[in-house]
């Protein structure tokens, strides 16, 4: 059993992974700046604060085995979440935790060889901000002069509350080549991106490093 604290507890992402991580009989310190809409769960603890102020990140990861980042990568005053990200490492480096990052489908190659997906012509702009600001995050995590083991995992194409799916309890994965099923579409539910993370947790298989999941 592992103490996993995971910021953005309540999103869309980070609550599914509370979930599937509580299912298994860990304990779940899930971080929100509202935490009314967590439900009271046996190995849940609650924690209310601001992700981005590292006083609050170094004290609320004491004791971690895992740390989980499940934020998005443009907030909605702008910042960028690269900019704000050296205390989610700083934190699992002081308490000798992994630390887990949701990241973006937008950065996988539709191909071997490229090129990116968000460079592709299909590609909304609206989301492309988000894509290239999680690209310089786990570009920054393959340079970075850190002892952490990290692990980043990037969802399928389709991944969202929008196309929530259903739990079928299977999932394969990808090291930076995107998946598609035999019609070509890429997707995976909240729930089985969610156990893909937890099974990385509890059977690391990429440990400083990329992977992708979708069916």
């Amino acid at each position: 059993m592992s103490t996993i604290v995971v910021f953005g507890g309540t999103g869309y992402a980070g609550s599914a992974i509370t979930r599937e991580a509580l299912s298994r009989g860990h304990r779940v310190v899930a971080v929100a700046r509202d935490t009314s809409k967590l439900e009271a769960a046996e190995g849940l603890t609650p924690a209310q604060g601001d992700a981005f102020d590292a006083g609050f990140v170094a004290e609320v990861t004491k004791g971690a085995d895992v740390v989980v980042v499940a934020l998005h990568a443009v907030q909605a005053d702008g910042s960028e979440l690269k900019d704000r990200f050296q205390p989610f490492v700083d934190a699992a480096a002081a308490a000798g935790a992994r630390l887990g990052i949701v990241g973006g489908a937008g950065s996988l190659l539709v191909a071997e060889g490229g090129p990116h997906l968000f460079d592709t012509a299909e590609f909304p702009d609206a989301f492309k901000g988000e894509a290239k600001s999680h690209a310089q995050i786990l570009e920054a995590l393959r340079t970075a002069d850190t002892e952490v083991d990290w692990f980043y995992v990037s969802p399928a194409a389709a991944f969202g509350s929008y196309n929530p799916g259903e739990r079928r309890g299977t999932y394969r994965t990808t090291d930076e080549v995107l998946l598609t099923d035999a019609d070509g579409n890429s997707d995976i539910s909240g729930d089985d991106f969610a156990i893909a993370f937890v099974d990385e947790i509890e059977t690391p298989a990429h440990r400083r490093a990329r992977f992708g999941v979708a069916y």
